[in-house]
């Protein structure tokens, strides 16, 4: 029987998402082929034998239209006979583009493919591809939703309300998650996944001085006295420091089948076990993890305890925090290297992210079982469980 395999997994330091971070002097194709051309070189292996490279970039636009992923593998020097796709599932863009490469191997389809994804939001801003007066969404679901969906903040804060989660306890998650990344790049945990780029070597929005204090005298980021008044059970508890930054970023990973791993001399990191991917109540959102979470582990036959390692995007931090109400999982167990609150969430990019982080987690410890889910605009969320080999 077939199986699917990483064998590489690389991404970019990520930068601030603003006309003066890091890395918004790089074209998001230069962005993505980065990782793309890293991840051969790492790998070794002969580039004209990948079969697809699927890419996930969320705001299709501008510089990110026309198939990056296509223009990605060309600037990366890859050969013209390597095909390539960009698909849109939001956050979990890339996420859903290593499920999909992944389903490929296990069907047959591939021997050899490359996930990845990228976003360049200081270049490409979030709604970019939205033009002023436009609706995205269509008279249907106006229909079915009368009353109007709501922006990903404003879900964010009906979370907390729901699920009573705190300003404290927010900002608290959040002050951990900088201080799990700092303490992963001073150990040099992050040296194995990332590829330095133009002299930029590290996640420009990690803050190893980041205090309660400090997260406590930030003023709300979504208030708004029409929501306001259609929502009093929120409390303005979401803000700046709580929830994850606008960044640039890209990520890739190598997958193949065992049979063909061995054939070409190429370690295993792990197996990619269950897949699962779910839709949730659009107005709330991002809770979709929930369900995605319970839907991939009854798929792999495991249980919550099996698992040693998880990565859930901390898009908010009320999202992982109502996940882990929920689930009852270990938070010791939850981002061990921080997550986007304090590493970034480059749209597209983060899926990849997630999973590179991950694996190299799932090494360094030790951990058998892995876990990754991420909520997406829309009431969606993907789940995948990972086992190290």
């Amino acid at each position: 029987m077939r199986d699917a395999v990483i064998v590489e997994a690389v991404r970019t330091p990520i930068g601030k998402g603003k006309p003066n971070g890091a890395l918004a002097h790089v074209h998001p194709v230069e962005l993505l082929a980065h990782p793309l051309r890293a991840l051969v070189e790492r790998s070794g292996v002969d580039p004209a034998l990948i079969d697809d490279v699927i890419g996930g970039t969320v705001d299709q636009v501008g510089e990110q239209a026309m198939n990056t992923t296509r223009y990605a593998v060309l600037s990366a020097g890859l050969p013209e006979s390597v095909p390539a796709t960009t698909v849109d599932r939001q956050c979990g863009s890339s996420q859903q583009a290593v499920h999909f490469a992944a389903q490929g191997v296990l069907a047959g389809a591939y021997d050899m493919v490359v996930a990845c994804g990228v976003e360049s939001m200081s270049r490409v801003p979030m709604w970019s591809n939205v033009s002023a007066g436009q609706d995205p969404f269509g008279p249907g679901v106006a229909e079915r939703y009368p009353e109007g969906l709501v922006p990903q903040g404003i879900s964010a804060e009906l979370i907390a309300a729901k699920w009573s989660i705190s300003r404290e306890q927010m900002d608290a998650f959040a002050v951990s998650s900088h201080r799990k990344a700092a303490a992963a790049w001073e150990s040099g945990l992050f040296d194995a996944e990332v590829a330095p780029l133009e002299g930029v070597t590290r996640d420009e929005c990690v803050r190893p001085g980041s205090t309660a204090e400090v997260l406590a005298g930030l003023k709300p980021a979504y208030h708004d006295p029409g929501f306001a008044e259609r929502f009093p059970q929120i409390e303005w508890n979401v803000t700046a420091g709580n929830a994850s930054p606008i960044n640039d970023g890209a990520s890739a990973v190598l997958i193949t089948s065992s049979e063909t791993a061995a054939r070409l001399g190429l370690r295993p990191l792990a197996r990619l076990h269950s897949f699962a991917v779910t839709g949730s109540d659009p107005l709330l959102m991002l809770t979709g993890v929930i369900p995605a979470t319970e839907k991939v582990l009854r798929r792999a036959s495991l249980t919550l305890g099996d698992i040693d390692l998880f990565e859930v995007n901390e898009a908010f931090a009320s999202v992982v925090l109502a996940w882990q109400q929920e689930t009852g999982a270990d938070l010791d167990r939850v981002n061990v290297h921080g997550g986007a609150i304090a590493l970034g969430h480059p749209l597209g990019a983060s899926g990849a992210r997630l999973t590179t982080t991950l694996v190299h987690a799932m090494r360094e410890r030790g951990a058998r079982y892995a876990l990754q889910t991420m909520c997406e605009a829309g009431g969606l969320a993907n789940a995948m469980v990972l086992e190290r080999l």
